[in-house]
């Protein structure tokens, strides 16, 4: 409900106090100065109130939250972690009274000025008193205090939630793997973890028995180069900067870029797994009735993958399969093409791989953890 002004005072009086103006409600005044509070970055509480015989309140203060000083702490003054002074004796309030003719309450008293720095506007949700909650988040809030956290942490827990856009972790037993097993990394984003279709982000590679081990996990708020760019060296620095030798992902254009920013001397390939399911997916039907004795494209492109040594006759045949397919104008053949460094036999036979030539252990990955996360959780 809006506040009764009694007087226009051009912008300004939509939302600033002023001594006189009028509410029907004592929470009425409340929450326009707490409006005013959260437009400006300070968070307010209740002070004194007087109420007369009938339970009516007659009037009420507002204050910062750095009003006034903290009373002495009772506790063992030898505490290790004592309680962080907040306060500052900010004098700034609003004092509400009680207008039995009108039956309305005015302001008697506005202090606008402060003495405590108001907090940036990004931030002004996580106020006390700018704090809303939704439903599921209240339900939150009774399971965290029902294992132990304390309200102001779990207020944290959504906050942050809100705020956060990508997470990278590894403990110590995935950096020590990595610096005996990281030359070759495998790097997917393929699983989608939640139902909002977060990313989750793998690094991963072979151990000396051939065995899968986990380098880094990532959830990603999206797919772009700045956040690829934010990851990759994120994962350097907790790799003590060592930076893989060969690196395989999937056919994703900020990937591509985002590598060779942050590793450039790192040997970028693409995932042979992932590219056939993209051929299969955007040039199969164009040689599915022309190529029948090839078996589709799977067939063309192997040969391109594991057969062909030489990188002229990589190109002489490549062109001669698109001549004889008629496919010179197909959009995604060009594209793969113009990455052929990355995943052709000629010119990845001889970078050092381990053996590997595709993501397919991130994949394995993935399914694995299906088993545990489901589309449903949060990303907390």
């Amino acid at each position: 409900m809006e506040p009764n002004n009694h007087e226009n005072d051009g912008g300004e009086g939509d939302w600033k106090p002023r001594v006189r103006m009028t509410f029907d409600t004592e929470q009425e005044a409340y929450d326009f100065y707490n409006t005013y509070g959260g437009r400006l970055g300070f968070s307010i509480r209740r002070g004194y109130v007087n109420k007369g015989k009938d339970g009516q309140i007659t009037s009420r203060q507002f204050v910062c939250n750095k009003e006034g000083f903290r009373v002495v702490d009772k506790r063992d003054p030898l505490t290790k972690n004592p309680r962080q002074e907040v306060r500052t004796g900010c004098q700034a309030r609003l004092v509400i009274k009680w207008d039995r003719n009108m039956q309305k309450f005015f302001v008697s008293d506005f202090v606008e000025q402060h003495n405590n720095i108001f907090v940036p506007t990004e931030c002004t949700h996580m106020l006390p008193s700018q704090r809303k909650i939704s439903a599921s988040q209240a339900t939150e809030i009774d399971l965290a205090e029902k294992y132990g956290i304390r309200l102001n942490a779990a207020f944290e827990l959504i906050d942050n939630e809100e705020q956060i856009t990508n997470i990278f972790w590894a403990d110590a037993q995935m950096i020590m793997d990595y610096g005996q097993f990281g030359d070759v990394v495998t790097f997917d984003t393929t699983y989608k973890l939640n139902s909002a279709h977060r990313p989750f982000a793998s690094f991963v590679g072979f151990n000396h028995h051939r065995e899968t081990v986990i380098f880094g996990a990532a959830l990603m708020y999206d797919e772009t180069v700045d956040s690829f760019v934010w990851l990759f060296k994120r994962f350097l620095e907790a790799m003590s900067s060592k930076a893989p030798k060969t690196i395989f992902t999937d056919q994703d254009a900020a990937m591509a870029k985002a590598i060779p920013i942050v590793m450039p001397n790192t040997t970028h390939r693409l995932c042979t797994w992932h590219l056939m399911q993209n051929a299969l997916r955007h040039a199969n039907s164009i040689f599915k009735d022309k190529a029948v004795k090839d078996k589709g494209m799977k067939s063309v492109l192997s040969t391109f993958m594991y057969n062909i040594e030489d990188e002229e006759e990589f190109t002489l045949k490549w062109k001669e399969m698109l001549d004889k397919y008629e496919v010179r104008d197909n959009h995604w053949l060009k594209l793969t093409f113009g990455v052929k460094e990355k995943w052709g036999w000629p010119y990845v036979r001889n970078a050092w791989g381990a053996g590997m030539s595709s993501t397919q252990l991130s994949e394995s990955f993935n399914a694995f953890l299906k088993d545990f996360i489901q589309s449903d959780h949060n990303l907390m």
